[in-house]
């Protein structure tokens, strides 16, 4: 079992229709956010299922996976990687962790961040120390900053709020999109756990935050008080 026959099983399920749906919808055309990036044109679930076929995969094997220009790729070697540190020891913890810092270039899309980030990162922070979300929340890699912010969904499971509201401050002034987005939904997931948290976080930030941050943090409130934030009345 190597690469190979994983990169074989790909392109036995590759749908030319399906890819240039996605190609549009995650935004490759020049100037867009993935610009270049390639799709074979794969369901999500049947790359679950080849990640669940490929568990034992090696770790170079999934690095070189990582290298592919296809999403698809790059993404059932991220959901391997998952797996295996979902089911590793401490010695495959760390070493997993230390593949997907290593090839973090290539977690280059929000559908890659989004399936590894929380699972791989934010799993492995939990107990230690977390300064390096700070940093990657500085990058000029639009990846990297989301990484950053998703890892701390582990945390937030966890019940520990507290780097994804300094994150959050730390990225209100964010120019992109997907980061409001970003850090709007992991908002949002600790108002799920405990609302007055982040109401204590919004009244300080409200006023500042990106429409489209704040329209998501608030998404699970009551109509009253969601106008309440959205028209400035919430004091």
């Amino acid at each position: 079992m190597d690469h190979r026959q994983a990169h074989a099983a790909l392109l036995a399920l590759a749908n030319p229709n399906k890819a240039e749906f996605l190609a549009g919808f995650f935004k490759t055309g020049k100037g867009q956010y993935a610009e270049g990036d390639r799709f074979l044109g794969i369901t999500v679930p049947a790359i679950r299922q080849l990640a669940r076929q490929y568990q034992q995969l090696g770790l170079t094997d999934c690095e070189r996976l990582l290298q592919s220009a296809y999403n698809d790729e790059r993404l059932l070697a991220l959901l391997i990687l998952v797996e295996q540190y979902r089911k590793g020891d401490v010695s495959i913890k760390n070493r997993v962790y230390q593949v997907y810092l290593n090839n973090r270039h290539r977690v280059n899309n929000w559908n890659l961040v989004d399936s590894s980030a929380p699972y791989i990162v934010g799993a492995h922070l939990l107990r230690q120390d977390r300064s390096l979300l700070y940093q990657l929340a500085k990058s000029r890699s639009l990846w990297e900053r989301r990484i950053a912010v998703l890892a701390t969904f582990a945390f937030i499971r966890a019940g520990d709020f507290a780097d994804t509201l300094k994150l959050t401050e730390q990225l209100v002034g964010d120019e992109h999109d997907l980061m409001h987005k970003a850090c709007g939904w992991m908002l949002r997931e600790v108002a799920k756990r405990n609302q007055s948290v982040l109401e204590g976080f919004l009244r300080q930030h409200y006023a500042v935050m990106p429409r489209t941050m704040l329209r998501y943090a608030i998404e699970r409130f009551s109509p009253a008080k969601r106008t309440g934030y959205l028209t400035g009345k919430i004091r």
